[in-house]
């Protein structure tokens, strides 16, 4: 029975052409092989795509150092011709600093009778599991500040294979299936 699901359903290529009505009415089975060949082709495209810049970094880079060098910068983007192509490449700045010393040196700034707000942002941040564990009490107090968003809902189909179901089991012998939306 598995064998008739996999070769009597849509292709990928056939299921762009059809109305999303006649997605909605596939058998929940072909929906999850569908599904499966979806993610497989996505990991696959990925994984090309990975392979292509690897190779484009490996042909450029070393033009891209030496006309971020002529420009007098370590950072930021570069442009230069390759034929009648133009190669952009962007090279972003990623700052992070020490949170500890930060800390310490608007304490410093505002012991010298300045406003450290003049010179850093302040954020805060509450971990959603050290909130539940919290008594009570001061969760009531935070309450307030607190927004919950969701995310975007994934759905997991699985298919029982045919081992599972002739021999009747429930819950093993499951190929999995994933993806979003």
């Amino acid at each position: 029975m598995m064998d008739a699901l996999r070769t009597n359903r849509p292709t990928l290529e056939t299921l762009r052409h059809m109305p999303v009505r006649d997605v909605i009415a596939l058998p929940a089975e072909h929906l999850a092989l569908l599904q499966t060949d979806a993610r497989e082709a996505l990991d696959a495209a990925k994984r090309m795509q990975d392979w292509i810049e690897a190779a484009i970094a490996l042909r450029y880079e070393q033009r891209a150092v030496g006309a971020r060098s002529a420009a007098g910068k370590d950072t930021g983007t570069v442009r230069f011709k390759d034929d009648a192509v133009e190669i952009v490449v962007d090279l972003p700045k990623k700052v992070e600093w020490d949170q500890a010393r930060l800390a310490a040196l608007s304490e410093q700034i505002r012991a010298g009778g300045e406003d450290p707000s003049q010179y850093v942002e302040v954020s805060f941040k509450v971990s959603e599991r050290a909130y539940t564990s919290w008594p009570e009490r001061i969760r009531q107090a935070f309450e307030p500040a607190r927004t919950v968003r969701t995310g975007r809902a994934t759905y997991r189909l699985a298919i029982p294979s045919e081992t599972a179901l002739r021999d009747g089991q429930q819950g093993t012998g499951i190929t999995n299936t994933q993806g979003g939306r």
